[in-house]
């Protein structure tokens, strides 16, 4: 009997302005590699949104600027042309809650989900081009970085639901 073992082939599109990204979607390119996929790692500069190759899953990780996402990613999501019955992935990097400089209080869980609208605006501009099979938060300690700890486990799990989902 023969069984036949079908590769995954992924396509990561990121961007990053301080490197957490990058570091962070290098990463997930060596975890996915070693969990058996093809995978091509890319930032938006460097990648043509209407001509994306053909892939099994396709992850979009963006920086978050002012809560939304920063403005190349914007643009390349709303111009990625994804082929039909594709599916994908967005990856958000957020920088950790600071207490406030004045009175040192911590903000609200509401005033912090303000900020922290990325995914949701990723998905919006995503939908209709192919089905969402997975998100994931990253925190980044103050403005540059470091990522958050744990952040290499976080990462292998969120590997682990893409593996099975694509």
């Amino acid at each position: 009997m023969v069984t036949l073992v079908l590769e995954m082939k992924v396509e990561i599109y990121y961007e990053s302005k301080s490197g957490n990204g990058r570091i962070a979607m290098t990463k997930l390119g060596e975890v996915l590699s070693a969990r058996g996929a093809t995978v091509g790692v890319h930032h938006v500069s460097e990648a043509k949104p209407k001509e994306l190759p053909q892939a099994d899953l396709y992850v979009f990780s963006s920086p978050t600027r002012i809560g939304k996402p920063i403005g190349s990613m914007r643009r390349f999501a709303k111009k990625a042309k994804l082929p039909s019955g594709a599916k994908y992935a967005v990856v958000a990097t957020y920088m950790e809650a600071q207490p406030d400089k004045k009175t040192g209080q911590m903000p609200t869980a509401e005033e912090t989900a303000k900020y922290r609208r990325n995914i949701q605006m990723m998905d919006e501009r995503l939908s209709g081009k192919g089905t969402k099979v997975a998100d994931l938060s990253l925190m980044v300690k103050g403005m540059k970085g470091p990522l958050e700890d744990g952040w290499e486990a976080k990462l292998a799990a969120f590997a682990d639901r893409l593996m099975g989902k694509a």
